[in-house]
């Protein structure tokens, strides 16, 4: 067996004294034939997340190495992954949030054995679950494909964030701390790390379902960022920006892809300030179809419609079984 891990397992935590030790033991359950380190960054929280992970790193010396912080550096604009990735000893880099957790006791296995034998690729994914805050299962689940694929960086741009689970990124070390300018003018870090990732060689994608994501975790990113329109507007200008910066620094080799997804942001915007007018004109036909059919009749019934949507809204609760 190899003396350092091949592996680093990397997540970071805040205030997640509901789920850390769910995480922890995800990551503790992996089968593997080679060994791995598990490094946890706590960004000061004010619960008890930082005296669980202690417990674990106490039942666990050598294994669970931890990071905690006295002041919050998310707060002060800081990547806090920075704090883990430049600790890292193994070849490759795990990321799993302290909300989340793993599903599937050969995921590192599955993912070494295929990043091994393919060293071209640069990030591999699987699907994962969406369970709601008690772990309770949800019916939608993140599955980018129907088949295990490739994905290359125009897919990846347009995918947006949320095509790949960011609890599923697995990828080589070496691009750990190596990252460019576009990565730091981003609001989120996922969406540039895997266009960032695809750009240096491709995307693997694994069909299988090895992961679970919490949604409507109070705290989360996603739950304080996209909770009003004018949060929701300010992050979809700084991803324009970020796009415009990937632009310049790939020389323009991705531009149709890019300013197919500031656009379908655009599209999404008019959605959301109910500007359907403007959402269903000839220039976001394209956007529009992309969307999924159930949300393409909904906002057909809102445009021409309203009453029928008023109708079923009243009445959902008694449908529902």
């Amino acid at each position: 067996m190899e003396r350092n891990p091949k592996v680093s397992v990397c997540c970071v935590t805040f205030n997640h004294e509901n789920y850390i030790a769910d995480a922890i033991e995800s990551f503790l359950m992996q089968k593997t034939f080679f060994p791995f380190e598990i490094l946890i960054h706590d960004d000061a929280s004010t619960d008890r997340t930082p005296l669980i992970i202690r417990e674990y790193e106490m039942r666990y010396p050598g294994l669970i190495k931890a990071v905690y912080q006295k002041d919050n550096q998310y707060s002060r604009g800081e990547r806090v992954s920075r704090f883990l990735l430049e600790k890292a000893k193994g070849r490759y880099i795990a990321m799993c949030e302290g909300d989340d957790y793993w599903t599937d006791s050969g995921k590192l296995q599955l993912q070494v054995e295929y990043m091994d034998a393919h060293p071209d690729c640069s990030l591999c994914v699987h699907s994962a679950a969406h369970v709601d805050k008690d772990s309770r299962s949800l019916k939608s689940k993140t599955r980018p494909a129907r088949r295990s694929r490739r994905f290359y960086t125009g897919e990846v741009i347009e995918g947006g964030g949320g095509l790949f689970p960011t609890n599923s990124f697995f990828y080589p070390a070496i691009f750990a701390t190596s990252r460019p300018e576009y990565y730091y003018k981003s609001p989120v870090g996922d969406y540039p790390l895997a266009i960032f990732l695809a750009s240096q060689g491709y995307v693997y994608y694994m069909d299988r379902l090895m992961s679970a994501y919490r949604v409507g975790v109070e705290g989360s990113w996603s739950f304080c960022t996209l909770s009003s329109e004018k949060k929701m507007k300010e992050h979809f200008r700084r991803m324009e920006d970020m796009l415009e910066s990937v632009n310049e620094e790939t020389a323009h080799q991705y531009e149709e892809a890019i300013q197919r997804t500031i656009r379908f942001n655009n599209f999404r915007l008019l959605l959301m300030e109910g500007n359907l007018k403007d959402a269903l004109s000839t220039g976001f036909r394209d956007c529009f179809r992309k969307l999924p059919l159930e949300k393409r009749v909904k906002i057909c019934l809102q445009s021409y419609c309203p009453t029928a949507i008023e109708f079923i809204e009243k009445n959902k609760a008694k449908w529902s079984p």
